[in-house]
């Protein structure tokens, strides 16, 4: 049963409005490559749609009614957003839930140091990657410092095109004969990922201590000199290493979209967009709910296992003047949810990875994954088949463009999203979202026909779901 190209179905109007998603989505690329960065942007696109924030409402002692719109976020890592409906919230919510961190590599806490006049800072890489293909590319340090005195400072370096990039060497191909012996997963080991930031020696260091390391005392007089920065402030720093550089139309054709960070922000922000396009009173809440720390187990006080989406729902059913234990319990069970992440896009350079009868295809519109896991369903949700016809419906009905999926053929890997923890309030509950080439990669490639059905998809599930 093959679905039909998308592209083939559009008109003048839809291909206006696919562009103008594709151009707010790079935009919001290009300002969000963290998971922090990604909830200021998320917050400032709120507010000047109307919402407000729930923690000011709790304050103030104001109540909730039909139409009104809130977020709340968690650590600057996490965020929720809805709009309230019409009907009883015990009655259920129609939740967006999409993740966004994704894999990069982290500083660690004491990373500074220096090798033969060379100056580097030591990482421990984040989520599933493939190490190799982070060297000899131009890499940007995005993040936080905490400092004692309570200041935190904000750092971004790489972005634009005045700054320096920082950069993970290779050996060259010369001297790489044993190296290239190796398994792929050994070719760069993870304790070989530091990233270099210097070569110039500091001038004028009296402390003969210091001079020994007078690449590195260079470096830290930069730093502080530009944020005030001391050593030891890496204590308390978290600073993500990304790739440089601005999300790129792909192919000659414009069709796709390449950049960092897709996996899974290409569902968060068709996700967000439809709450924040929803001009109208819904019947029953909607629920834009993005995530942290998907990518290593969904764990921590910003992951979805975490009690933040529970507390959150809790603080509005009390605004509505309706909380109860029972009430927020009912509320969780009544939702229904679109696990919003990404799925794995059919490359016919790698055909005998995928199973054609049952992959995601780029250009054929969102996909539904029944279930992830691996091997035998392991770690899945396994969305029920009532469930599933019901979405179909609502895509079928307001003309969205769908496709079904397996993660790649049985016994060739998996995967998980956070669809399983949701379920867990008994919730109905699938995976949904957009085909992605060279997932987890630094770059990755999409096509602006999946990321506009996507779009049209969750509008029309918080709509009638």
């Amino acid at each position: 049963m093959e679905r039909k190209n998308a592209w083939n179905e559009y008109g003048p109007e839809d291909m206006f409005k696919l562009e103008e998603t594709a151009l707010k989505y790079r935009r919001f690329l290009d300002k969000g490559k963290t998971e922090r960065e990604c909830v200021t942007e998320i917050i400032a696109q709120a507010e000047a749609a109307g919402f407000r924030n729930l923690d000011d409402i709790v304050k103030a002692g104001e109540t909730l009614k039909p139409g009104d719109k809130v977020y709340a976020a968690g650590m600057k890592k996490i965020i929720a957003l809805f709009t309230v409906g019409s009907r009883d919230i015990a009655e259920g919510m129609n939740i967006l839930c999409a993740h966004i961190d994704s894999p990069r590599l982290d500083i660690k806490q004491n990373p500074l140091y220096e090798d033969t006049d060379l100056a580097y800072l030591d990482t421990h890489y984040y989520g599933g990657v493939k190490k190799y293909q982070w060297v000899t590319i131009p890499l940007a340090i995005h993040g936080v410092v905490a400092k004692k005195d309570g200041t935190v400072v904000d750092v971004c370096i790489g972005e634009d095109e005045d700054d320096p990039i920082v950069y993970i060497t290779d050996l060259l191909i010369h001297l790489s004969a044993k190296q290239l012996q190796k398994k792929a997963s050994e070719v760069i080991e993870g304790e070989s990922l530091d990233i270099l930031i210097g070569s110039k020696p500091l001038s004028d260091i009296e402390d003969d201590k210091k001079k020994k390391e007078a690449v590195k005392e260079n470096i830290l007089s930069i730093l502080n000199d530009t944020y005030g920065i001391e050593e030891e402030d890496f204590l308390s720093a978290e600073l993500e290493i990304v790739p440089a550089g601005k999300a790129r139309e792909c192919g000659l054709d414009r069709s796709m979209i390449a950049a960092y960070g897709q996996d899974d922000r290409v569902c968060a922000y068709t996700s967000l967009l439809a709450l924040l396009e929803q001009d109208y009173v819904p019947e029953k809440t909607s629920c834009c709910l993005l995530v942290d720390k998907e990518e290593i187990g969904s764990v921590g006080a910003t992951g979805m296992q975490s009690r933040f989406f529970e507390n959150t729902v809790a603080e509005l059913l009390d605004r509505l003047g309706c909380f109860s234990d029972l009430a927020l319990r009912r509320a969780l069970r009544n939702s229904s949810m679109l696990s919003s992440d990404v799925s794995a896009g059919y490359d016919p350079m790698y055909a005998e990875a995928f199973e054609r009868k049952n992959c995601a295809y780029l250009g054929r519109g969102i996909v539904l994954n029944k279930f992830t896991g691996a091997r035998g369903k392991s770690g899945s949700n396994d969305a029920n088949a009532e469930y599933i016809a019901r979405v179909r419906n609502v895509f079928d009905e307001n003309s969205v463009a769908f496709q079904t999926a397996e993660l790649g053929k049985v016994d060739f890997g998996g995967g998980g999203t956070i669809a399983y923890i949701a379920a867990l309030y008994g919730m109905d509950v699938i995976d949904s979202g957009v085909a992605v080439l060279s997932m987890h990669a630094p770059w990755e490639v999409t096509s602006k026909a999946d990321i506009y059905e996507a779009l049209k998809a969750y509008e029309a599930f918080i709509k009638e779901a």
